[in-house]
Parts: structure tokens; C-alpha cells; sequence
């Protein structure tokens, strides 16, 4: 009886072409280190804590051109953005820190002009902003919105506005790329709006197709680092959750430190992820 070779055969040459080789991890190049943080929003105990891990890790992991990332959204909603920004000035006069723009900031910056975003920008935490660079509560809630660019523009520095205007859109470093809140979809970067940068969800967090470089944000709070093929979010809510989030990159290695919260203690933790 002669044997049936053909569906043996077919079925090899379909695992043969079928088979693909695995996309190449996505990595810094030689030499370069990052650390992104996720947002902060005025949570200036948990991000102390956190930039003083950052650079423990770093000096115990030696010699590199390293670069810390802030993803946006330093200020709003915690008790102590005057706090924040007065760090990270101090620790970007230390080392390489860059900041991105984060929907907060552009509001903050808009509503010392534009009484209707000063408006928007009260109701979403920026009292709290207001109050921690020492305006008096008294006179805050005695004051109309013209009052309070008033106040504010008393008793915000000149430096910290400066430093907060000079927040960038995008930064690229390897083969990730670090937005504030993603971008869209099968849009070149050349092409995205200012908007999606600062502002944008969906389609971004659901889009299962590649976007050309893995993209870190924040912006969107999730319980635990989001880690998917095309993004990684790490935005674990500082100001309501007492858990603030970098991700560490070096080559095609990731690594976490969580400054959390912990029964009246900041307490940090490392571990190392895919």
C-alpha cells in the first residue's frame, strides 16, 4: 500500500513559511540608562522617596548616560505640588531630568490668562496647588476668579511658571517612546496633535497594533504597571492610591520602583518585569 506523503509534507511547508522570527525586544542602545516616573500630583513625600531610590539604583548599577523621564502631571490633586516642582528643578540642576507636558500643566499654565480654565482647572485640583504655595485659604474662598489669578500670580515664582512652560511634547530614546497620555493610533509622530499627547485614551490603550516604538505614559491611572507589547502606563495614582511608579530601561531590560505608602511610612520596592 503506498503511503499518503502529501499531507504530511503540506503541513511542514506551512509551519515553515507560517513561522515568523520573534520582533526583536525593544531597547535603549548601549551605554543608555532611563527611568520614567509616572505621575506625581502633588505628592512630594512619595516622589522624594522615589527620586532617592532612582539614584541609588543607578550608581549601583555603574557608569551610563542616563536620563530620567517625568511623564506630566507633577502638580493637582495631592497637598504639596509647590513641593514637587521645587524638587524636581533641584534634581534636574543635579542630573539629566527632562519633563513632558501633562494635561494639568497645560491647564495651569492657561488658567493664569483664561478665567474660564482657571475655572476647570480649581475644580480638578488645582485648589490644592494654589493653597500649597501658600496662598491663604481665607482669601481663596473670598476670591473671585479675577482675585485668584491675582493670588496666584503673587505667590507662584516667576522661576516655577518658567521651568513648567518649558515642559516638553515627546521624547524618544531607543526604541521607546515617552508621551504624557499616548498617542494616536497610525498617526506618524510628526503628525499628532498636541491634544492626544496630553489628553488622550481610547483608541490608544486598546489598539493592539504596533506604534512603531514602545510608548510609556502615564495619565491613565491603572492598579498595577500596565505592560502590553506597544505601551507601558504606569500611572498607579499617587495622590489617591500612596503608590508612585518608575519604570527603569537599560538595554532590553525593565525593572520597577514603587514608593508607596505603607501605615504612615513611605516604603520602596523593586522588581524586575518583561
Amino acid at each position: 500500500m503506498q503511503r499518503n506523503t502529501k499531507v504530511p509534507m503540506l503541513s511542514r511547508l506551512r509551519s515553515l513559511f507560517s513561522a515568523r522570527p520573534a520582533a526583536p525586544a525593544a531597547a535603549l542602545p548601549d551605554g543608555q540608562r532611563a527611568y520614567a516616573v509616572g505621575d506625581i500630583h502633588g505628592r512630594a513625600d512619595l516622589f522624594a522617596a522615589l527620586a532617592q531610590a532612582v539614584d541609588a539604583d543607578d550608581t549601583a548599577r555603574g557608569g551610563a548616560q542616563t536620563t530620567v523621564v517625568l511623564l506630566g502631571d507633577l502638580i493637582d490633586r495631592g497637598p504639596d505640588s509647590a513641593g514637587v516642582v521645587a524638587r524636581a528643578r533641584a534634581w534636574q540642576a543635579a542630573r539629566t531630568v527632562r519633563v513632558l507636558m501633562g494635561n494639568h500643566e497645560e491647564m495651569f499654565l492657561d488658567s493664569l490668562e483664561k478665567p474660564e480654565v482657571l475655572r476647570h482647572f480649581l475644580r480638578y485640583g488645582g485648589k490644592e496647588t494654589v493653597l500649597s504655595y501658600g496662598v491663604d485659604e481665607d482669601a481663596y474662598q473670598a476670591a473671585d476668579l479675577t482675585e485668584t489669578q491675582a493670588l496666584m500670580r503673587a505667590a507662584i515664582p516667576a522661576g516655577d511658571i518658567a521651568f513648567i512652560r518649558a515642559f516638553e511634547d515627546t521624547i524618544a530614546l531607543g526604541d521607546y517612546l515617552f508621551v504624557h497620555a499616548g498617542i494616536l493610533p497610525d498617526l506618524p509622530l510628526d503628525q499628532q496633535r498636541i491634544s492626544d499627547l496630553r489628553w488622550i485614551r481610547q483608541p490608544f490603550l486598546d489598539h493592539p497594533g504596533s506604534h512603531g516604538a514602545v510608548v510609556v505614559h502615564g495619565h491613565t491611572i491603572f492598579k498595577q504597571p500596565d505592560v502590553r507589547h506597544n505601551r507601558i502606563g504606569i500611572d498607579t495614582g499617587a495622590y489617591e492610591t500612596g503608590v508612585l511608579t518608575a519604570l527603569g530601561l537599560e538595554g532590553a531590560t525593565r525593572w520597577l520602583i514603587e514608593a508607596r505608602m505603607e501605615d504612615g511610612a513611605v516604603r520602596v520596592a523593586q522588581r524586575s518585569i518583561s
